[in-house]
């Protein structure tokens, strides 16, 4: 295996794989536009689409190829037209949101990360409910968090903000770093080495392409100044795989300042939520009213935050809906506000079986 295919992630797994697909070669999705793709192989880069049977077979936009993809394609070469993509191989990582206001169709970011550095700028961008939900996501798509806290040199309390952000990122690394120098990026070279992949996510204006650049040693990423009211301007518009001098490649994101939960992992993202709810009195406690409630107990004694409980609920609920339809989501609420009868079945049973009143009894 040469060093630009180590440096693309090319495993020996993904070459055995590979060899399952007879007069086929194996690539890596770098960069996505619209329905084309670029694909990078052991020697060259090329333009690629998908074939007719993948299309035909893919009923999700997760079926589709995206940035970070080991792909089988039709040639090795870029000599006579686009390449065709007729196969994904086994992702052991994938990274999705739900857009607001997108509907039901999730929207894929990348595939096959070992780690995601989630960015968040210490400034008005410093968001604990934001970054709760960017680690549920991150844990539930396989990859391993770590969270980047950017522009350390505009921040005056900073060992207050990282006490703030060990109490909702359990267990997970945490580094605050400044973009104005080399070293000041030092800290993230150690994840990025061959063989490895890291994608930069966050909200617009936190640094993560200048923060890329940095690391890179020369302006790859275009990037701007963040706009007057401190929020981001967008500058990234694609995903985009770069392979990094010393070896690893990083995806760089576009900025998410709405991030909606397609798949979350609330055990890791909430394990002292988690660890707590098992002292409580009822193995079905709601950790609402329940007496003896050791949730509740936490936040009376200060060891819990309320708003870190309130998004706790709201990620439950909201992943507890995702794939539904309307339909299925009234249903799903219906039951849940008859779950002491057993269910609306049950409900109109009762109501029907119940004495007759009058109107204001």
């Amino acid at each position: 295996m040469n060093s630009r295919m180590l440096s693309l992630g090319f495993t020996e797994k993904h070459l055995q794989e590979a060899t399952q697909y007879e007069e086929l070669h194996l690539g890596r999705v770098i960069t996505q536009s619209k329905e084309l793709y670029r694909v990078a192989t052991a020697t060259t880069d090329f333009l690629a689409s998908v074939s007719g049977k993948l299309r035909h077979q893919a009923r999700l936009p997760a079926d589709f190829p995206t940035v970070g993809d080991f792909v089988m394609v039709d040639r090795d070469d870029n000599n006579v037209g686009n390449a065709i993509i007729h196969q994904i191989l086994h992702r052991s990582s994938f990274f999705e949101r739900r857009a607001a206001g997108a509907g039901n169709e999730s929207q894929p970011i990348a595939s096959n990360i070992d780690y995601v550095f989630i960015c968040m700028a210490l400034n008005s961008d410093f968001n604990l409910r934001r970054l709760e939900r960017y680690l549920s996501i991150s844990w539930a798509g396989g990859a391993v968090p770590i969270v980047v806290l950017t522009k350390a040199d505009l921040c005056t309390d900073l060992d207050v903000h990282l006490q703030a952000v060990r109490s909702v990122a359990i267990g997970v690394d945490i580094i605050a770093t400044t973009s104005l120098t080399d070293t000041g990026v030092m800290p993230l070279s150690s994840y990025i080495k061959p063989g490895k992949t890291v994608a930069f996510i966050g909200s617009s204006g936190v640094g993560k392409s200048t923060l890329i650049n940095r690391l890179l040693g020369e302006e790859t990423i275009a990037t701007q100044a963040t706009r007057k009211d401190d929020k981001g301007r967008h500058t990234t518009t694609r995903r985009e795989l770069i392979i990094t001098p010393t070896g690893g490649a990083v995806i760089d994101t576009p900025g998410m300042r709405e991030l909606g939960v397609e798949n979350a992992d609330l055990v890791k993202t909430f394990a002292d939520i988690e660890l707590l709810a098992g002292n409580c009195r009822f193995a079905d406690c709601t950790h609402t009213s329940e007496p003896q409630c050791a949730v509740l107990g936490a936040i009376m004694s200060g060891n819990l935050s309320e708003k870190r409980l309130e998004n706790y609920r709201k990620l439950q609920k909201e992943a507890r809906y995702e794939g539904l339809n309307a339909k299925q989501i009234e249903k799903e609420k219906t039951d849940k506000m008859f779950a002491g009868f057993g269910g609306m079945k049950n409900a109109r049973k009762y109501i029907k079986n119940s004495p007759k009143h009058g109107p204001y009894s």
